[in-house]
């Protein structure tokens, strides 16, 4: 098959299992993509030339909605406790109604890579409903050549229909909702969710699972590079500031949100991005504000004035959870190939909702074991179906969702890696200050880039610290450019007793969530949690 890039009525859509599908799009790029968007109704063109889309009652990935095919190849492979297991005869079933509704059709399909590095790459063809769901994936992954795609044979395939509804009785689920994920032939089902991360989710969620068996570790994280040859990693949850601490001007952006970590260094899941817009402006995250005066950029669940057709990012009537998605060389200072060296600096992002956690911290590499595992931040509203506010949570890997594996795998390679590499670790707070979430503030993001730039460049590492007397680690005293009330977060409170209170509490949240990984960490990993104390020495 010619692979032109426009409509083909030649290509063997049954390749995905599908049989008598209506007009089916291969390899559209983005302009044609864009332009059927539009003339399809699934969103209108904003002042700047963004694509503005909703997805109706979803606005924010559906967790419960999510299972694993348990099978002969997964039964002792995947972290049970974790996720949600859905028996083999159950995905047939799926399988046959799913291929069935998709008879007639009209339908979009992308041949994307998930990864940078030829070595550890996977083949991936995503097979939407909607034509913005392809142009999503196709700024999500990687793009092959006009010469790589021919011949293409997928690796893995995703097919998501939002108009189709799952039976719980027949298809062993919860609800019509249904996100289903067989490891051992290598195929993504997604039902009833216009929301479009979940099919970028699912390609992460599968190469957590088969890089590990390789020597590779994937990791829920952002990353970019320095003109030392340097570069560094940002572990995080949605909403702890991934994408905005990596989009830096003075470094190469690398990824903002899923990378690998292999003997050739680091490389990027993806070619694009997807970041949150709730209060976005010019001035606190100006590369990423700028990909919304870019033409071609979407935005998902932003509020759009219909008459000036101007984007309100202070709006949060749809969700919490808006985001703008687009191609990587949307940001200037982007790297084209999508890999760099190994890290000299780790960096762990929370978001604390209790005010306690100080806005930065060094770990030493037992610490830091223990800080991956636990995973502690606030889940942000609108990030999943359900949240509002915030919502303390410890997500062990920064990432449990999209973790299959036991944490104890991941937790090990990156001890390994680290040590290899001699890494620098770094616990940063982007949450709040001056007290607990509704009494106190968020984090000034000013203070927090100094303090980074400190990180990244060394400088920090000669600071005088301080042993913090709850968690134990190295708390810089005084940072040259940062207010230094701020360092201690016990000094930001009205009422120390107070502080001391929610920090004697937090530290016992995470003793208490650490116990289920007593029996798989070395001893001075589990020396490495904080101390529960009445009052602050």
């Amino acid at each position: 098959m010619k692979h032109t890039g426009q409509f083909n009525p030649a290509f063997p859509i049954e390749t995905t299992g599908i049989e008598g599908a209506g007009k089916v799009h291969h390899n559209l790029n983005a302009a044609q993509l864009f332009e059927l968007s539009v003339k399809l109704g699934e969103g209108i063109v904003t002042d700047n030339g963004n694509l503005a889309v909703t997805t109706g009652k979803h606005t924010g990935r559906s967790a419960q909605d999510k299972f694993i095919v348990r099978d002969a190849n997964t039964e002792n492979n995947i972290w049970w406790d974790n996720n949600k297991a859905m028996a083999p005869e159950h995905f047939g079933r799926l399988k046959d109604d799913f291929l069935g509704h998709a008879r007639g059709k009209q339908l979009f399909v992308q041949d994307l890579y998930g990864g940078a590095d030829p070595e550890h790459r996977i083949k991936v063809r995503v097979v939407t409903e909607f034509a913005w769901h392809a142009l999503f994936i196709r700024y999500l992954l990687r793009r092959p050549s006009a010469e790589e795609v021919m011949g293409f044979t997928p690796e893995l395939t995703i097919i998501n229909q939002p108009s189709f509804k799952a039976d719980p009785a027949r298809h062993g689920c919860r609800t019509e909702t249904i996100i289903a994920v067989n490891l051992t032939d290598k195929l993504v089902l997604i039902g009833d969710s216009e929301y479009a991360g979940e099919t970028k989710k699912s390609v992460f969620g599968t190469l957590n699972y088969f890089l590990p068996e390789k020597g590779v570790m994937p990791m829920h994280c952002s990353a970019n590079a320095g003109d030392d040859g340097t570069s560094a990693l940002f572990f995080g949850l949605s909403g702890t500031g991934k994408t905005t601490l990596s989009s830096d001007a003075s470094r190469t952006l690398v990824g903002d949100d899923e990378h690998g970590w292999s003997p050739n260094g680091i490389f990027n899941f993806e070619g694009g991005c997807y970041a949150k817009t709730i209060k976005l402006s010019a001035e606190a995250e100006p590369e990423i504000y700028s990909t919304t005066q870019r033409f071609g950029s979407i935005l998902e669940n932003v509020m759009v004035n219909p008459d000036t057709r101007v984007p309100d990012f202070d709006d949060v009537s749809l969700t919490e959870n808006g985001r703008v998605a687009y191609p990587m060389h949307y940001i200037p200072n982007a790297s084209e190939t999508g890999m760099a060296p190994h890290p000299k600096n780790v960096i762990m992002l929370t978001a604390d909702a209790s005010g306690v956690m100080p806005p930065i911290a060094r770990l030493n590499p037992h610490q830091a074991m223990y800080h991956f595992l636990s995973g502690y931040t606030a889940k942000v509203a609108g990030t999943e179906k359900g949240v509002k506010g915030t919502q303390a949570t410890f997500s062990t890997c920064f990432g449990a969702p999209f973790m299959p594996r036991h944490p104890s795998v991941y937790g090990n390679l990156l001890k390994k890696l680290i040590a290899e590499h001699g890494a620098t670790c770094w616990l940063v707070n982007t949450g709040w200050t001056g007290g607990p979430y509704g009494e106190g503030h968020r984090m000034p993001i000013k203070a927090t880039r100094a303090l980074l730039g400190a990180a990244l460049n060394g400088s920090l590492n000669n600071a005088p610290m301080r042993t913090d007397p709850f968690f134990g680690f190295e708390v810089p005293v005084e940072v040259p450019g940062v207010d230094t009330a701020i360092l201690n977060p016990r000094s930001t409170w009205t009422d120390p007793a107070a502080y001391d209170a929610a920090a004697a509490k937090l530290a016992g949240m995470f003793v208490d969530n650490f116990q289920k990984f007593s029996a798989h960490v070395e001893t001075e990993v589990l020396d490495a949690a904080p101390v529960i104390r009445a009052a602050a020495e």
